[in-house]
């Protein structure tokens, strides 16, 4: 991580963070420079507005930032802070309200990323250090930045950097940094271990699917098991998508992003538990030997699955990986996945739909995506819809008849894989900003990861 906390400074800049209501009080209490200063400039504390305030040696001697402590929907607001202020040590000066430490540092080391692996010219900068209080341990927000700057760049990376090899290198890196185990069952073995879905879905590619299978913790710990969709690049395959649709396709194994950045946190910070990470790695390709519209296919559940659209591999690797996690009855079970356009139709590119059967649970969630403002919404498994997957040759239609509720009929149809487990929940993720904001360039992103480590380690906290 980078250097960027610090707990003591003899020279630090204050930085204060002003509302517009709080402005007039805090300068009736400042020299007539600073006033003079700030109305020559036209501060006004609007949110996000930034103003440094020089000393006599023309450095900076403060700094003023607007800020709404209301605003429950920029989740780093004082990452334009440490992207723009100059090197040195800063300390943030709440003016009138109390501010959470913990989101002020992780706000912080968000405003520090880069995805620069392609450019010749590479983000050189000396970043300003935040002073915070002995007591407050850093490693977890630094932890979960690094964990949000792994799932972005897993995403960021183009295909041809990032297919299952790569895929399969990122978690082994994660594996050997925390002592984890890991397993690999690599192309035709698919089919003699019992996953004929995600071979089937992978075949086409002249790169071998795979599933990755990482193992850490104490066995006798309670089993949290996360599944991510890993599909490298998706071109459709024979149902092939329209070239504009085919351009985000780099990102289609934003689910198995999202579990490795998720792994890491909860590795790194030693939750009591035992986690397992499962990621059918694949390629969705078009070759002589690709899956057809029409086909029926075994599933290592024992259902036949009748294929309508080729588009929708997503779901038939996750049912095989849901499959093998069902069967050791874990007490948690998470699939992410960049599953179905209808979610963002629904929701939108910033809010993540979820499903669960289990209330308690999805209550944790919801407390907890209002709290760190990381947003998702829970969407229902409606029974009603159910029906639409019934197969007309095989056990099950892997689509559905409709077009409509496509993101809930996705979620029903994976739902159909797990009966053991003691809780469930489905994520269909956008994995990616589509405009900028603070601490969040365009380009990949990490959604419901911090909201799911806070559930879980409250769950299962440290002794």
């Amino acid at each position: 991580m980078l250097d960027i906390f610090a707990t003591s400074s003899s020279d630090a800049i204050p930085i204060y963070l002003l509302t517009s209501g709080s402005l007039s009080d805090w300068l009736e209490h400042q020299t007539s420079v600073t006033r003079a200063w700030i109305e020559a400039n036209g501060f006004e504390a609007r949110e996000g507005q930034l103003l440094i305030i020089p000393n006599e040696r023309n450095s900076p001697g403060h700094v003023v930032f607007g800020y709404d402590p209301e605003n429950r929907v920029t989740p780093y607001p004082f990452a334009s802070l440490s992207n723009a202020l100059p090197e040195g040590d800063y300390t943030l000066e709440a003016v009138g309200f109390d501010l959470d430490p913990a989101h002020a540092a992780l706000s912080w080391a968000m405003g520090t990323y880069t995805f620069d692996r392609y450019k010749n010219k590479k983000t050189e900068k000396s970043w300003p250090r935040l002073i915070v209080k002995d007591d407050y341990n850093t490693h977890e927000m630094s932890t979960i930045a690094m964990s949000v700057a792994l799932v972005r760049n897993l995403v960021n990376t183009p295909a041809n950097d990032m297919g299952p090899d790569e895929l399969q290198k990122a978690m082994q890196e994660l594996a050997d940094a925390f002592q984890a185990k890991m397993a690999v069952t690599l192309g035709e073995q698919l089919l003699t271990d019992n996953f004929p879905l995600i071979h089937a879905v992978g075949r086409a590619s002249n790169r071998a699917p795979r599933l990755l299978d990482l193992t850490w913790g104490d066995a006798d710990a309670p089993k949290v098991t996360l599944i991510g969709k890993g599909v490298c690049f998706d071109s459709g395959g024979l149902n092939i998508k329209p070239g504009r649709s085919m351009e985000l396709m780099k990102k289609d194994m934003g689910g198995a992003a999202h579990v490795l950045g998720l792994a890491s946190i909860i590795m790194s910070t030693g939750l009591p538990i035992r986690l397992r990470v499962l990621i059918p790695a694949v390629e969705n390709a078009i070759s002589g030997n690709a899956f057809r519209p029409g086909d029926v296919l075994p599933s290592r559940d024992g259902m036949s699955v009748e294929i309508e659209n080729t588009d929708a591999e997503g779901r038939l690797v996750l049912a095989d990986a849901l499959t093998l996690a069902d069967e050791e009855n874990p007490d948690i079970l998470i699939d992410m996945a960049t599953l179905t356009g209808a979610a963002r139709v629904a929701l939108g590119a910033d809010i993540p739909p979820f499903y669960t059967n289990d209330e308690a649970l999805a209550a944790n969630l919801a407390l907890a995506s209002k709290e760190l403002i990381d947003p998702i919404w829970r969407l229902p498994l409606w029974p009603g819809y159910d029906g639409s997957l019934k197969g007309k040759v095989a056990d099950v239609s892997h689509t559905g008849d409709s077009g409509m509720a496509g993101s809930i009929t996705a979620a029903l149809f994976l739902q159909r894989f797990v009966k053991t487990a003691a809780s469930w929940v489905h994520f269909d993720v956008y994995a990616w900003n589509p405009k900028p904001r603070p601490g969040q360039p365009v380009g990949g992103e990490a959604q419901g990861i911090r909201a799911l480590y806070e559930v879980i380690k409250t769950r299962y906290p440290r002794a």
